[in-house]
């Protein structure tokens, strides 16, 4: 089987898999937004927000003694093992890669060139607004919130 037709069959594979569940991915991404000294934590991005990596527990383990993980958590080494497993043909990504790939691969071009984009320019402008000084931090901020709300409304 050719090079080609193996990256055909596992992108069918990933994506009929994402289709099949019917839900969007859920967000890893969590928002700290501060509103007149109210804190609150959101998927959603606000103005001046800070970004947060949630990475989820894979289970309790040692107050049994015995390994008990849920689907989820089933599902995730799954994945992983199926990514594992298929990095020569996909060019050595990894779960969360292919994940994207799949999620990304019902997009129309168009929103997958400007997803990719959005992938570089939202760290860079991030690091702008962390070395930005009082003055200049505002308009940052705004275009950073535009760039998250874009990538959101994508479905990147």
């Amino acid at each position: 089987m050719n090079k080609c037709l193996s990256l055909a069959v596992v992108a069918g594979f990933v994506s009929a898999v994402a289709c099949a569940q019917g839900l969007p991915p859920p967000s890893r991404d969590v928002f700290r937004c501060e509103h007149n000294g109210q804190v609150s934590y959101s998927d959603q991005p606000c103005l001046a927000a800070k970004k947060i990596d949630v990475e989820p527990t894979r289970g309790l383990n040692k107050s049994t003694g015995k390994e008990r993980v849920g689907a989820d958590v089933q599902r995730e080494r799954f994945h992983e093992g199926m990514a594992e497993a298929l990095s020569p043909i996909t060019g050595g990504k990894d779960a969360k890669q292919l994940s994207t790939d799949a999620r990304r691969f019902k997009l129309s071009l168009d929103a997958q060139r400007e997803c990719r984009r959005l992938d570089q320019t939202i760290p860079d402008t991030e690091q702008r607004e962390a070395s930005a000084t009082d003055e200049t931090r505002l308009p940052i901020q705004r275009a950073l919130l535009a760039q998250r709300k874009r990538f959101i409304a994508l479905g990147c």
